[in-house]
């Protein structure tokens, strides 16, 4: 395993990092405490075997049980002492400056530790600095947790825009940043190198697009004349930042750790014409799939049929034009799963035309359902 400085905070962090939202942990049925947890335990010593000594989760992962299972892993083989642990604090459930106290104490119990090494404040943006942050002074119980030895360090974790995020970290309030970074999602990439000129740890979640590069099948392949999977230059391609210490990864299998930990090991960064051939695809790939959708989502609701018009297509394009031929299929069958993707596939779809009406982009929407319709429902 390689390791880098994580920022000014002294500690040499892992190229890869354990992402807890993915773990074998099943869906309750009964009282959490029936659940077993022995497969993602042993899943997260197997990785700390393997080298890794940073592991992340969050309040809310896995049915509330990610921090349970982690908490089991550390105490295991005396981990605690090697692996620095980070979890999340869900800002959204702050109403009052007690809930920060509340919230952290519960968290502890899960944990089943006396300190969480990096404390962050989860999926912030600029526009927290004077919202809940400031009404409910989260900074000042942050310092009184860390005075009182129940934190370490105050990170953050960020979805928002590259210069929301130079905002925080000029607070000086934070020691590290996570924030997504990969290979369809570059936009972060100089304020990393922002965060990392000013003393703060860099990790990047998503590495694979969230599930989008795990296959090995795509254009980006063919890029670089198959010498590596698309999972494999994905990392790479992430481990290539120069100011970037950490990819967050969510393993949910022993081979996924394996793989990305053989990659980690191995592998040097991408060639400077390495990174030029991805990019040149990536960015080819993007003015094609715009021909398909832009994902503005005006289509969708005047629909009468509930149609999810944008994840229809976005399925499609994910086929059609990356050849992301099995994250194509299971992301169209994620449609009406869940209420992160709600509404029906393109099946139901009646060909009444409102949607075309409403498309900025004056789009043969009822083809690209047709099309869809008898690619992935046939």
């Amino acid at each position: 395993m390689r390791y880098h400085d994580f920022g000014k905070t002294g500690f040499q962090i892992s190229a890869i990092g354990f992402g807890s939202m993915r773990l074998p942990i099943p869906d309750p049925a009964g009282a959490p405490g029936e659940v077993d947890l022995e497969p993602a335990v042993d899943l997260l010593c197997h990785a700390f075997a393997k080298g890794v000594n940073y592991v992340d989760t969050a309040y809310m992962y896995c049915h509330h049980l990610s921090e349970v299972a982690v908490g089991r892993a550390l105490k295991r083989d005396n981990w605690r002492e090697k692996v620095r642990l980070a979890t999340k604090l869900p800002l959204w459930n702050v109403k009052q400056a007690d809930d920060f106290w509340r919230i952290l104490e519960e968290q502890l119990q899960k944990l089943d530790t006396g300190c969480i090494d990096f404390y962050h404040l989860h999926g912030i943006g600029g526009g927290d600095l004077d919202g809940a942050i400031r009404e409910f002074k989260i900074f000042e119980s942050a310092a009184k947790a860390r005075d009182r030895g129940l934190i370490r360090n105050l990170s953050f974790s960020f979805h928002d825009k590259p210069e929301e995020m130079k905002k925080l970290v000029d607070t000086g309030e934070f020691v590290s940043v996570l924030c997504q970074y990969n290979l369809l999602d570059t936009a972060n990439a100089g304020a990393i190198s922002y965060a990392a000129s000013k003393g703060l740890g860099t990790i990047a979640m998503g590495p694979v697009g969230g599930g989008r590069l795990a296959f090995a099948e795509g254009v980006f392949e063919d890029a670089l004349g198959g010498s590596m999977t698309t999972p494999e230059l994905a990392l790479r391609f992430v481990l290539s930042h120069p100011d970037l210490d950490c990819a967050l990864s969510g393993m949910g299998s022993e081979a996924m750790v394996n793989d990305n930990i053989r990659v980690a090991e191995s592998s040097a960064p991408l060639s400077v014409a390495e990174i030029g051939a991805l990019e040149q695809i990536r960015d080819k790939c993007r003015k094609l799939s715009e021909l398909y959708c832009t994902g503005c989502g005006y289509c969708r609701p005047d629909c009468p049929c509930e149609v999810n018009i944008p994840v229809a297509l976005e399925s499609l394009i994910y086929y059609k034009v990356y050849q992301f031929k099995q994250h194509a299929f299971a992301r169209y069958k994620e449609i009406g799963t869940s209420s992160w993707v709600s509404g029906k596939n393109a099946g139901h779809c009646i060909d009444c035309g409102k949607c075309e009406s409403k498309c900025p982009q004056k789009l043969p929407i009822r083809r690209y359902l047709r099309e869809a319709r008898e690619l992935f429902e046939a």
